[in-house]
Parts: C-alpha cells; sequence; structure tokens
C-alpha cells in the first residue's frame, strides 16, 4: 500500500485525548496510516462510519505534551533504582513550591518531575514504559493495527477486528437479523423480520483514570481537576487522607448507558507524589530535622514544617542525632502524629575556635560512643 494512502475502517472510542477533534461530512471514516514528519496530523478511528474527522494538535496541546520520564528527570534509561531515586530527590528540593513560592514555573516542573518518579520507582511500571505497553502518563497504549485487521472480514461485512466489542450499531443489525428491536425499540419495533419487539437496557460501562496528587493535598485534602475526555474535564474532591492506590468512585461519570440506562462510574486511581521532606507510615507523618550543635547540646526552640503549617518545637538539651521527639494530632488529617528526627550537623566551613575547644575538651572527657558495636 503505497504511503499514507488512506482506507475505510469502522467505528471505535478515540483512542487518544491530545487532540482536537475535527469532524468533516462525509460517509466513511478514514485513518491517515502515515503520520506527517511534524507529528502535527495524525488521524485517529473515530466515528460510525458516516463521518470523516481528524486529530489535529494545537501549538499550546504540543508545548503541554508529556515528556519523555528519563529526560525529565535527566537520567539514562539504564539507570538504577538509586540513580532515579537521587536524582528525584535533587530535582525536588530544587523546585518545590515551598521554596519558590508564586513561581507557577517551579509548580509546574515539580509535578512534572513527581508523575516521572512515579513511573519510574514504580519497577512494573516501568518495565511496561520500556517495552511500550504504556505512554508518559502511565495510560494504556492503543493497540497498533494492520491493514489486515480491517481487511480480512467476510464481503459485505463492517471492517473491524475481532478482538474488539460491538458497537450498539451493530447489536441492531444483529437483533434486526433475529427479528427483534434494537436499542431504545420497543415491542415490534424490529427493524427487520418483523418479530416481537424487546427494548434493550443497560448499564453504561465503568471508565477507569489515573490522578497524580501532590503529597500534602493527599494529607489535607483538596479539589483537582482531572480531564476525562477532549473538551471534557470534571472537578474531583480529594478527601483527607487519601491513600497511594486508593480509587475513587464517581457515581455517573463513566460510560453512557443503553435504552435510557444509567451512565456507569469513572474509577479514578490516586498515585501520590513523594515529598521532598515528610514520609508517610500509617496516619504518621515524619520529617528528619537538622539542627546545630548548640541546639542539640544547649537545646532550645526551633521551627518545624508540619504538613498544616509551621510550629515550633522544643529541642531538649544534649539531644543525639536520631533522637524523635513527637508533635501530636499533626499526622494525616489530625489523626497521627508526627514524629521529627533530629539530626545534628556541623558548620559546613571549618571553625577554629570550635576546634580548640574540642581538642581541650575531649582529652578531659573520654568517652566511646562505638561501645555496644564493636565485635
Amino acid at each position: 500500500m503505497p504511503r499514507n494512502e488512506r482506507r475505510q475502517v469502522c467505528w471505535r472510542e478515540p483512542l487518544s485525548n491530545r487532540g482536537r477533534l475535527l469532524p468533516k461530512d462525509g460517509t466513511t471514516l478514514t485513518e491517515e496510516l502515515s503520520p506527517r514528519n511534524d507529528n502535527t496530523l495524525a488521524t485517529r478511528t473515530l466515528g460510525t462510519c458516516r463521518k470523516t474527522a481528524y486529530i489535529q494538535a494545537t501549538s499550546s496541546e504540543k508545548n503541554m505534551a508529556t515528556r519523555n520520564p528519563y529526560e525529565v528527570l535527566g537520567v539514562k534509561k539504564e539507570a538504577t533504582a538509586d540513580d532515579i531515586r537521587k536524582a528525584y530527590r535533587a530535582l525536588a528540593k530544587k523546585h518545590h513550591p515551598d521554596l519558590n513560592p508564586g513561581n507557577k514555573r517551579a509548580e509546574a516542573l515539580f509535578k512534572e518531575i513527581s508523575a516521572a518518579y512515579d513511573l519510574l520507582s514504580d519497577a512494573d511500571k516501568r518495565a511496561r514504559f520500556d517495552r511500550g505497553e504504556i505512554d508518559e502518563a502511565g495510560n494504556e497504549k492503543p493497540r497498533a493495527y494492520a491493514y489486515q485487521d480491517f481487511a480480512e472480514g467476510a464481503p459485505g461485512a463492517k471492517y473491524r477486528t475481532s478482538q474488539e466489542n460491538m458497537s450498539p450499531e451493530d447489536l441492531d443489525d444483529l437483533f434486526s437479523f433475529f427479528g427483534r428491536g434494537g436499542f431504545g425499540q420497543g415491542s415490534g419495533g424490529g427493524r427487520a423480520g418483523g418479530g416481537e419487539g424487546a427494548t434493550i437496557r443497560m448499564r453504561g460501562g465503568d471508565r477507569q483514570y489515573a490522578l497524580t496528587v501532590d503529597f500534602l493535598d493527599a494529607v489535607n485534602g483538596a479539589k483537582q481537576r482531572l480531564e476525562l475526555a477532549p473538551g471534557k474535564s470534571l472537578d474531583v474532591t480529594i478527601p483527607a487522607g487519601v491513600r497511594d492506590g486508593q480509587v475513587l468512585r464517581l457515581s455517573g461519570q463513566g460510560g453512557p448507558g443503553l435504552g435510557g440506562a444509567p451512565a456507569g462510574d469513572a474509577l479514578i486511581e490516586i498515585r501520590i507524589a513523594p515529598h521532598a521532606w515528610f514520609r508517610r507510615e500509617g496516619d504518621d507523618i515524619h520529617l528528619d530535622l537538622p539542627v546545630t550543635l548548640g541546639e542539640a547540646v544547649l537545646g532550645g526552640r526551633v521551627t518545624v514544617p508540619t504538613p498544616t503549617g509551621a510550629v515550633t518545637m522544643t529541642v531538649p538539651p544534649h539531644s543525639n542525632t536520631g533522637t524523635v521527639l513527637r508533635l501530636r494530632d499533626k499526622g494525616v488529617a489530625g489523626k497521627g502524629d508526627e514524629l521529627v528526627t533530629l539530626k545534628v550537623v556541623l558548620p559546613s566551613e571549618g571553625d577554629a575556635e570550635l576546634d580548640t575547644f574540642l581538642k581541650d575538651w575531649a582529652a578531659k572527657h573520654p568517652y566511646d560512643p562505638r561501645k555496644g558495636i564493636r565485635t
């Protein structure tokens, strides 16, 4: 078949939501077998063999296209899990919204970085992405059709693959062949055979989506917009304390029902982006907090971030690295606590006065912190 030759195909649900649908008049649906070099025009199987339609990306949609997750994190395809984790942490700290207040670009980059890490940190998702089974957003890629999938049918039959479901129009034809009414027809409403009709009612199918949520939004609750289809979006209420992998059900937001039956539901799997500082274990929030040598030895009041805002906490005198302090009711949705682990951090630059003091002090106060781990 010559390059870019077009052929007839039958109706399928749109395979991509990244384009803008541009219907044209006609009697058959066409598809372009090879995209143009600039990828600005690609046809999809869309319609009911009654229209010709194209999907053409707009300039703004091209700019918002999801980048390759390896490119986002700046790692090679053969990078180890540790390499990916280190790259994510460095980028997350640099672009975290709390460190870049009011910077919309940093906020967008942080979300993109979190989504890339969410995909590449999951071994199964990463393997499926590398095999080309899912796209950069973690969505299933459409099956690639060959010409024979559509052409090897019985003479006069509608073109379709045997692996896909029948459309409502084809079910109408099937019922009519046996002398029964099709969808939405009452008694005697069959289009062929004149037999007794039957109204077919069928609940719409459920549709599945994935939604990446910021860590703090998952802890405190929020609203986030989800694009269900081109031109159709929905504000999803994220309940406080939602967990990674939890599925939210939105009644009536799935596929349309048949014969007046109700629509299906939208099933939204929540994916929580990691946070640069916080970790979640159950309903507790964990935080490693750096403190100075003076704060650890002498004690003092320090400012501590929590999911609901900064608070002041007292560091007891003679606190060591690894000392855990508890902030009650500062965990997930006010149910758990925040557990703060202290990390004593020395000055980044040397201090001659401190060195002189410690030499004299160490000679007079010997002690062995490794006594318990000797073999």
